[in-house]
């Protein structure tokens, strides 16, 4: 069948509008595989950056009140399957719950067993921090850096004499004498305080026997600095709580020297996924909403802010709590 002339300049048209077509949809296509790809590699690496794919030496800060937390957990698993060659363990920190860094102790061993760990303390680790310092191979602190306040502490508010005083009471059935004592709303009985001096007492013995383990302490030596006193760096170093007065460099020319870590690798640092309160959202937010004329709202937001960065510290608490220490 033979095609007329008239129709052959409507055949040429569609054939130019059909490959623009075919050409837009194959942009589209690639551009929808880079994406995808993109989007692969970047859950990969996620907020650290691609150079934590390559040999490189770890940097964990580890700040502020310690609770265990999830993300830091994963942190330290994450640094154990990567091809990091070591982990350096910043720690600027004061302590914090017990258990917490009892479960921060027993990840960094998790990684000491794939590689090499060493600690760098700067203004403190203390208590709790102490505990993380002793998951680490070596510890290097400052000269005036604070080391050590081990011990073990359990605190509760007592309203009992402020509700005397305005005449509230509060009244409570027990099973059990013991039950949910002590509970600040009434005297603390001598059989109270006793079940919760053998609670301190039993997690300082573990406190102090990773210390005695860790450290090669003697029944002497081990009694000298577990009196709940902090050292400066300098003092630390003869008690034997810290390995070597120096800095971070000095820790990465110890992992060269006798780790065998390759001399120049860069120091990356790996930190948690950002909360929005840690973007400062939250705090943003508030702000907008005052300008707005929305005080309630910004005011409610202040809250959530204020809850997501502060800790709870419930039940016992290794933590520093020196003038300025909170």
């Amino acid at each position: 069948m033979s095609m007329s002339a008239g129709s052959t300049p409507d055949y040429l048209v569609d054939r130019r509008r059909m490959r623009r077509k075919l050409f837009f949809w194959r942009i589209a296509a690639f551009a929808l595989v880079g994406l995808a790809l993109l989007g692969l590699a970047f859950q990969a690496v996620g907020s650290r950056g691609a150079g934590t794919l390559v040999p490189h030496i770890a940097r964990l800060k580890i700040q502020g009140v310690i609770t265990g937390d999830d993300q830091t957990i994963k942190l330290l698993g994450d640094i154990e399957k990567s091809p990091a060659s070591a982990l350096i363990l910043s720690l600027e920190s004061p302590g914090g719950t017990t258990v917490g860094s009892e479960r921060l102790y027993d990840a960094i061993r998790r990684v000491a067993a794939k590689k090499p760990v060493v600690a760098t303390v700067g203004t403190m680790a203390a208590s709790g921090a102490y505990i993380a310092a002793l998951g680490a191979d070596r510890i290097v602190a400052r000269g005036n850096s604070l080391v050590g306040s081990i011990g073990v502490l359990f605190e509760f508010p007592n309203f009992s004499g402020l509700l005397e005083k305005v005449g509230v009471a509060v009244e409570t059935v027990k099973s059990a004498p013991l039950k949910a004592s002590p509970n600040g709303f009434e005297p603390t009985s001598d059989a109270a305080r006793a079940a919760l001096a053998s609670l301190v007492s039993d997690s300082f013995d573990w406190f102090k026997g990773l210390v005695k383990s860790r450290r090669n302490l003697s029944d002497a030596e081990l009694t000298t600095v577990s009196d709940g006193r902090v050292f400066t760096g300098r003092q630390s170093l003869p008690l034997k709580l810290i390995d070597q007065v120096g800095t971070e460099d000095d820790a990465v020319a110890w992992l060269e020297s006798d780790k065998g870590v390759a001399k120049g690798l860069p120091i990356r640092d790996w930190r948690a996924e950002r909360s929005f309160e840690r973007l400062g959202l939250f705090g943003a937010a508030a702000g907008l909403a005052q300008n707005l004329g929305w005080p309630g709202l910004a005011g409610l937001l202040r809250q959530v802010a204020a809850a997501e960065r502060a800790p709870m510290l419930d039940g016992l608490v290794s933590i520093w709590q020196g003038a300025g220490a909170k």
